[in-house]
């Protein structure tokens, strides 16, 4: 692989880790809003229990559904989120491979400094 494509092909990496990182921001982001709704639908369920709140079948019902599906929802993004970050790494990891492959120079190389 010549120095060009190795640019270019670093370039395309770079591009994207950056979309699996923006991937990964949207996982963290459905992480929170499924405790949230696990928070939220166990909280009106224990008020209901308590009779703190009136007892009403459709909140209840909507409770148990905010539970069930925050727990569903933070299963699946938990699987998202474990292979989106196993992609990042390997992109990493090969990002890192190219840039060895280049012939780097130092830039400073045989300049007198004053310090």
């Amino acid at each position: 692989m010549d120095s060009d494509e190795a640019h270019d092909e670093i370039a395309r990496l770079e591009e994207r880790i950056a979309e699996l990182h923006e991937r990964i921001a949207r996982c963290r982001k459905l992480s929170a809003g499924a405790k949230v709704a696990i928070a939220a639908g166990a909280a009106w369920l224990i008020l209901t229990v308590l009779w703190i709140v009136a007892f009403t079948p459709a909140l209840v019902f909507g409770a148990i559904a905010a539970v069930i599906g925050g727990i569903v929802l933070l299963g699946s993004n938990k699987t998202s989120w474990e292979q989106t970050d196993a992609v990042l790494h390997a992109a990493e990891a090969e990002r890192v491979r190219l840039i060895g492959v280049l012939e780097l120079r130092i830039v400073d190389d045989g300049v007198r400094r004053l310090h």
